[in-house]
């Protein structure tokens, strides 16, 4: 696991496949998903490496229920005493009550698709907080739950209007710029959310895949119906 940080207060932990984001507010941490099954011991090492303690980890928000997103949250709750927080809608799927709903691919994404099926299988997870849009969180001055259905039902991202980070879950994704999200559920529904989040105009956008961007989201274009649009809108990446 890489370590790279992308504020003072913020760093990223990237896997093999996907992130994770923690953000420190004085000696508190929170955790914007959790990696696949197999990560609970990398976060404790890459917060302890920061000079932290995986104890004072409050909560674990979950973008959405996807095995590369959620897989350690339990572990490092039942470690830490963190609480775990996901949208209701994909609450039951992250508890194992229901499936996770299957992508609509398009055909360039079927062998892509393929390919990541080697994310092991997360194990279900405890929800002890079913979240809505427009809920408020108490970390980074007030973060905002925005539901962004399309890639799943219940699929969020945090908005932190005090210091213009925008946390994106696999809505949008940063591989070699801008970007819909693949795999998505519902390709009208997954549009309509770009478009709601590129609205939000953050100075820094952090994906579930990919870099993430100094930016403003409004000038990184919009989903084209049955592709995707890309380009940065003059936006950096950080380094790797």
């Amino acid at each position: 696991m890489e370590c790279v940080e992308v504020l003072p207060q913020l760093h990223m932990f990237r896997f093999p496949v996907g992130q994770a984001y923690l953000w420190r507010d004085g000696t508190d941490l929170t955790l914007v998903d959790a990696g696949d099954r197999h990560a609970a011991a990398a976060i404790e090492d890459g917060v302890r490496r920061l000079g932290d303690d995986p104890a004072r980890i409050r909560r674990i928000v979950i973008t959405h229920g996807h095995d590369d997103h959620y897989g350690a949250a339990q572990e490092l709750a039942d470690r830490h005493g963190a609480e775990i927080l996901a949208h209701r809608l994909d609450a039951p799927a992250v508890r194992g009550e229901e499936p996770v709903p299957a992508p609509v691919l398009h055909d360039w994404e079927r062998p892509l698709y393929a390919r990541t099926r080697t994310v092991p299988e997360a194990p279900p997870t405890r929800v002890d907080r079913e979240l809505a849009d427009g809920d408020e969180l108490p970390f980074g001055g007030g973060a905002r739950v925005v539901h962004v259905p399309g890639h799943t039902p219940g699929s969020l991202g945090l908005h932190l209007p005090r210091h213009d980070v925008l946390f994106t879950g696999d809505a949008v994704a940063g591989v070699g710029g801008v970007m819909l999200g693949v795999f998505n559920t519902d390709h009208a529904q997954a549009e309509a959310s770009f478009r709601r989040l590129a609205a939000l105009g953050p100075a820094l956008a952090c994906f579930g895949h990919g870099d993430p961007l100094t930016i403003d989201a409004r000038s990184a274009g919009a989903p084209e119906r049955g592709g995707i649009p890309r380009g940065t809108g003059g936006g950096r990446s950080l380094p790797r």
